[in-house]
């Protein structure tokens, strides 16, 4: 996956990451979109490349009304992403055609994993324990992904399919090579953006007083398999 520049690029650094014991360098690039609003994708050169041949990207991942806003989101999602996004993006660089599995399922499979990982945030601090801000924007952030699952699992299988191969417009979708993250954080994104959410002092002011009706809608989504 080679990067080619385009007029009005904005790219900033965001530090080195290691990959299989050699180091990359990783920066932002951001660029008006076509129709409107903001892209942004990374790029991740080896610190030892002495060509932008070696250098590689994600697809687009963001996808706001402003620059600002791309650099916003992508400062909130902290290394363990980043490094999950450089391996992706090395193996599509190498990646084999394979099999495509049923989308709806894998991205449903992957919004619970990380929504119940973001549970256990909380839950490791003991059932009793009181949340502070950190683990109350961990259930919020829980929540959206809930929502997100939950409006997936009312879609037929086909009309998923399709509204996935639009968002991600002329991009090749290969779910079932290591672009997945790649596309999936476009797509979710994209579909978190269109659901009437609440922000999220509405949303804790109705947690605090239900909380018990949380903590079983999303056991029986994620835990049970089934829709509330």
């Amino acid at each position: 996956m080679p990067v080619s520049p385009q007029h009005n690029e904005r790219r900033r650094s965001i530090g080195f990451l290691e990959h299989e014991g050699r180091s990359w360098a990783c920066f932002l690039v951001t660029s008006p979109a076509k129709g409107g609003g903001w892209r942004g994708y990374f790029t991740f050169r080896p610190a030892d490349a002495e060509t932008e041949a070696d250098e590689i990207r994600t697809s687009d991942i963001f996808l706001e009304l402003g620059d600002t806003e791309v650099r916003a989101r992508a400062r909130g999602l902290g290394r363990p992403l980043l490094r999950g996004l450089l391996d992706s993006a090395v193996h599509v660089r190498d990646r084999q055609q394979g099999e495509r599995p049923e989308l709806r399922r894998w991205f449903r499979n992957r919004l619970a994993a990380d929504s119940l990982r973001l549970q256990d945030q909380r839950d490791s601090s003991g059932p009793t324990a009181q949340p502070g801000l950190l683990e109350l924007r961990s259930l919020y952030a829980s929540y959206r992904l809930d929502q997100v699952a939950h409006m997936i699992a009312l879609v037929r299988a086909e009309d998923f399919e399709r509204a996935v191969e639009r968002i991600a417009g002329e991009q090749t979708v290969d779910f079932s090579s290591c672009d997945q993250l790649q596309v999936a954080m476009l797509v979710v994104q994209r579909i978190e953006s269109l659901l009437p959410l609440p922000p999220f002092e509405v949303w804790l002011e109705d947690f605090l007083a239900h909380r018990d009706s949380y903590q079983l809608y999303a056991h029986t989504l994620h835990r049970e398999g089934r829709l509330p």
